[in-house]
């Protein structure tokens, strides 16, 4: 049974977080992935530890690990872990496929770089949209006073017309006298 009809690639792109602006993920969820334990895993990147740099892998600190135990809830009584995790960039999980030299290494790791060019791709569909929000919200800006007065306008012409009011008590109405316009002397 392959890989990828074992793993889909939205269980994957859950597993990839953002750790010191890097997408990265964490040895315990690689671990699961290649069907190993995550000491043995630890244990091969050790041996061959000049293929990861640090752009490919890095040790989280206290304060990340902390942050990351607290969002997942994991327990912090019996068993768990005794060392801080390793996060593996996208590079340094194509390196992991070649000290992994298994069948099931290759084609999870084929997988996982799928997962990871899927996600660039959500992530920059996102950047576009926002940046056309953005964009739109701009030219928007100044047609908030327009919509405000049209609306006023509108509301004035629905209203009924003012009936003239009438006066109480007796009028009288006379007719005007014109004058003549003569020049005393």
């Amino acid at each position: 049974m392959a890989a990828s009809e074992i793993i889909p690639a939205e269980t994957v792109i859950s597993k990839i977080l953002f750790i010191r602006n890097q997408k990265v993920i964490l040895d315990t969820d690689l671990a699961k992935l290649y069907h190993v334990t995550t000491k043995r895993l630890n244990e091969r990147v050790r041996r061959n530890i000049k293929r990861f740099p640090s752009d490919f892998m890095f040790r989280l600190d206290q304060n990340e690990f902390f942050s990351l135990r607290s969002q997942f809830a994991t327990s912090k009584s019996k068993g768990g872990r005794r060392y801080l995790p390793y996060a593996f960039t996208e590079l340094g999980v194509a390196m992991l496929s070649s000290i992994l030299n298994s069948d099931r290494a290759i084609e999870v790791n084929i997988i996982i770089m799928r997962a990871f060019v899927k996600l660039r791709e959500i992530i920059s569909t996102n950047k576009k949209v926002e940046e056309k929000l953005k964009e739109l919200e701009m030219r928007l800006d100044g047609h908030d006073d327009q919509i405000f007065k049209i609306m006023e306008i509108i509301n004035q012409m629905l209203l009924p017309p003012e009936r003239p009011v009438k006066k109480i008590g007796f009028q009288i109405r006379e007719k005007q006298r014109r004058y003549s316009r003569t020049k005393k002397i």
